[in-house]
């Protein structure tokens, strides 16, 4: 297994798995590992903020979610909305001892999962998707990275480029 962004081991690629006839999923086993090293019992669980995904970890996850939390004043109302969207709609599900997970009703629901599920990497986290639906979001993701490396290659000047001149310029 690779090495996250902080020097860890993260949750890296992607993986599909189809649910068996009691409605359970083997976590890909490099997650598990990555589960396993970070100790928490269980599967912490929450609908994703910006996708019809589900974000799913342990205590590395937990900690990003109170270091977004902590700077925010408690009665504020982004701290309610945030601790409502991330702790308030979280669950734990738990991981028998063959690594499979059974993803409760919500969780099916939120992210239309029927009979696979894709594990898509997040490094701190991993997310929990219906394939068909990754594939879209990941076409878009390189889509819209495609263009946002054209805008920051546009921005830049090559480095042994003199600075343009202005229009009518003489040598």
């Amino acid at each position: 297994m690779g090495l996250g962004v902080d020097g860890s081991g993260g949750f890296l690629s992607n993986y599909t798995s189809r649910l068996d006839a009691k409605g359970r999923v083997s976590i890909p086993a490099p997650f598990r590992v990555v589960l396993a090293r970070d100790g928490f019992e269980g599967l912490y669980v929450h609908p994703s903020l910006d996708v019809e995904a589900v974000d799913c970890g342990g205590h590395a996850l937990l900690r990003e979610i109170h270091g977004l939390l902590r700077p925010l004043s408690p009665y504020s109302e982004e701290r309610d909305l945030f601790s409502t969207a991330l702790i308030g709609t979280s669950e734990i599900l738990k991981i028998d001892s063959e690594g499979r997970v059974n993803l409760s009703e919500s969780v099916k629901a939120y992210a239309g999962i029927a009979a696979e599920v894709a594990f898509v990497g997040h490094d701190f986290k991993f997310q929990i998707w219906e394939p068909g639906r990754f594939r879209v979001h990941l076409a878009e993701a390189k889509s819209r990275l495609h263009d946002f490396r054209k805008q920051l290659s546009a921005r830049h000047v090559a480095p042994d480029s003199p600075p343009p001149r202005p229009h009518g310029a003489r040598e």
